[in-house]
């Protein structure tokens, strides 16, 4: 998972990187391949805590319609991070790609 996490986002300050591999070992994440159990970890951590998305949820927003507002909030914390990847709007970040899809 730590080669993962370092090939995805390069400069997460350690925090948020010890966070995210708490997340990365839950039991509805561990099972996947690494590179796809760090994706889904980082873009969920980087949502309730880098982004005002609980907030949006609690103002009564949908979950769709608060992970559009918080897209390009998630993106700039990918971005700051050099992630190797960022969230497309026209893909689902919760769909599990097949093997092949994620270096």
């Amino acid at each position: 998972m730590s080669k993962s996490l370092k090939e995805l986002v390069p400069l997460a300050p350690l925090a948020d990187v010890l966070v995210i591999k708490e997340i990365a070992h839950r039991r509805h994440l561990r099972h996947l391949p690494a590179p796809i159990g760090a994706w889904l970890a980082v873009t969920t951590h980087i949502r309730h805590n880098h982004t005002d998305y609980d907030a949006l949820l609690d103002e009564g927003y949908d979950s769709d319609s608060a992970r559009h507002f918080v897209l390009d909030d998630m993106n700039a914390v990918l971005r700051s991070w050099q992630s190797s990847r960022l969230i497309d709007p026209d893909e689902d970040e919760m769909k599990i790609p097949k093997a092949g899809d994620i270096a």
